[in-house]
This record gives C-alpha cells, sequence and structure tokens, in this order.
C-alpha cells in the first residue's frame, strides 16, 4: 500500500509516529512524509485522487496539517482518523459540546474569545481549569483558585486564541490515559499536568469496566479510531477532561506494530474497519482520595 503521513515538524524525532513508519517500510509499503508546517504546498498537486490509500495525520492542534487532511478527504481519499471527527476533538470547545450532548462525563465548559471575558465566570465555579482551546501537550494549563488570581493568568492568555474554562475535579494528582487501538483498549496511568511530580512514573494500569465503557462511548461519539481520552477519577465517579487523535500510545505493548496493523487495516477498510473500541481487560481500580487546591495558588503546566 501507499501511504502519506503529515507529520509536523514538532514530531519531527518522536517515536510516534516514526516508529511506525518504519514498521509499515519494514513490511513493504510505502510511505510518504509530508511536513505541511515546514515547506511551501501546492495544494492542487499534493492532492490527487488516487495518489494515496491512505493519509494519515500526526501534528499539533491548530497546525496547517488538519486543512491538508481535509482536502484529501474532500476528493474522497481515506484518511486516519476521519477528518471531521478529528476537527470535532481539536477544538475543545466544540468537542465539549458535543460530548456533553451525547451524554459524556465532560465537566461544564465556558468558551470565551478574549481572556479578560473570563471574570464573567461566577465566582462558585472557581477553582477553574483554563486552557487553549485548541491547544495540545499540556500547553498553557493553567489551575486558577479563585477570580482574584484570575487577574494574575489573563496576560499570560493572552494570544492563546479561543480559551475554555472548567471547573476543576478534585483528584490524586494523577490521571488515566486511555488509548484505543484496533478496536482495544490499553490504560496507564500517569501525573496530571496541574499537579507535576517528578517522582510519578508513567505506567500501566487494569481498565475498570466503568473507564472503559466511557473510552469506548468517546469513540462512538467522535467517530475516532485511533485516539487516546484523558479521565480523572472525581468524587462523583470518572471525568473525560480531553480526548486526542492520533495520541502517543506510550505503554501500549508493541504499540508501533499495533498501531501500523491499524493504520493498514483502516486503509482497506475506507478508514472503518474495526467494530467499537473494548476493553482487552476490565477491572476495578479504586477511586482516590481527591487533592485538595492550595488557597491562593495559579499552577500552570
Amino acid at each position: 500500500m501507499r501511504l502519506c503521513f503529515l507529520v509536523e515538524e514538532h514530531y519531527r524525532h518522536d517515536g510516534m509516529p516514526n516508529e511506525v513508519i518504519r514498521q509499515l517500510t519494514a513490511w513493504g509499503h510505502q510511505v510518504d512524509v509530508v511536513r505541511p508546517g515546514g515547506s511551501l504546498l501546492s495544494m492542487t498537486e499534493a492532492v490527487r485522487a488516487g495518489s494515496h490509500d491512505a493519509w494519515v495525520l500526526k501534528t499539533v492542534s491548530g497546525g496547517p496539517g488538519l486543512t491538508l487532511l481535509e482536502a484529501a478527504a474532500a476528493v474522497g481519499l481515506t484518511t486516519v482518523n476521519d477528518a471531521r471527527s478529528i476537527r470535532g476533538v481539536r477544538d475543545k470547545a466544540l468537542a465539549a459540546a458535543i460530548g456533553r450532548a451525547r451524554g459524556l462525563p465532560l465537566p461544564p465548559t465556558y468558551a470565551a474569545a478574549r481572556p479578560e471575558l473570563l471574570r464573567e465566570i461566577p465566582a462558585q465555579e472557581y477553582p477553574l481549569v483554563v486552557k487553549p482551546a485548541d491547544g495540545s501537550s499540556g500547553r498553557a494549563v493553567h489551575l486558577v483558585s479563585s477570580p482574584e488570581r484570575l487577574e494574575a493568568v489573563l496576560p499570560v492568555l493572552a494570544g492563546e486564541g479561543l480559551l475554555i474554562a472548567q471547573p476543576y475535579v478534585p483528584n490524586s494528582g494523577t490521571d488515566i490515559k486511555v488509548y484505543a487501538v484496533g478496536g482495544e483498549l490499553f490504560a496507564t496511568e500517569r501525573c496530571s499536568p496541574l499537579h507535576p511530580d517528578p517522582a510519578v512514573r508513567e505506567r500501566r494500569v487494569p481498565l475498570s469496566a466503568e473507564v472503559a465503557a466511557i473510552a469506548a462511548q468517546v469513540g462512538a461519539v467522535y467517530g475516532l479510531d485511533l485516539y487516546g481520552v484523558d479521565v480523572l477519577l472525581g468524587p462523583e465517579g470518572p471525568v473525560v477532561v480531553d480526548v486526542n487523535d492520533f495520541p502517543s500510545f506510550r505503554q501500549v505493548p508493541d504499540a508501533a506494530a499495533r498501531v501500523a496493523r491499524a493504520v493498514l487495516e483502516l486503509a482497506r477498510g475506507g478508514g472503518s474497519a474495526f467494530p467499537p473500541a473494548s476493553p482487552a481487560r476490565s477491572y476495578t481500580l479504586p477511586l482516590p482520595i481527591p487533592a485538595q487546591v492550595p488557597a491562593g495558588a495559579v499552577d500552570g503546566a
């Protein structure tokens, strides 16, 4: 098969997707790599019907790669994931609206085109987590404890574009990252970007039936095949705080081979090859003791 990977400079030396590309090449497939953020693109020549069996996107949110992927989809080419589905999760304000409407346990979400508009959020909603609607990799994520502390972070948020704010979910300082690949789910525990702790190492953990059901529902709601879900275990149960298309798949066993096989199956199936994701195994995870927010704290990640 002939595949086109759209890879931003940010991921030029990253294990994912480079290991997947190497695996596909080793299996005898042709992989063309396009770096949409680092080269002049002839849009009329880059996207041609029949040029590739599938296009795969690994870019930062807000980069030009998604536009090129959408152009490929518009002329009938297969994309991994579906281009419309990617747009639906990369805009976190849109993702929150879609998810809440479809029954996913997401926090109430405010959107603001300018940082100063966040002042209108009622005081009883604090503490807040504030981040860019097109953010990725923990960029410009802030925990704001009070309206007074919001003033200190407003200048930092200038230039970040559309912002979202959500009430903070008390948690243990770690979150559960669930990866979906090839119709299976794999869970890892890692340090929350709001509570950095060098002593906490990312590790594989059992996947509870409740979290597995939510992660599978995420794929169905947003129409994703390869994705990651960030889940906090709050005092009222699991809460979805982020969804990523084509994540890192860290700690997933044989990740490169699994993702490569999934890409090939999706390419052969025209972008749809798997039943809804289901847990490889299901266990019960205990709910952690909620962490307290230090008075007056403004934590950035």
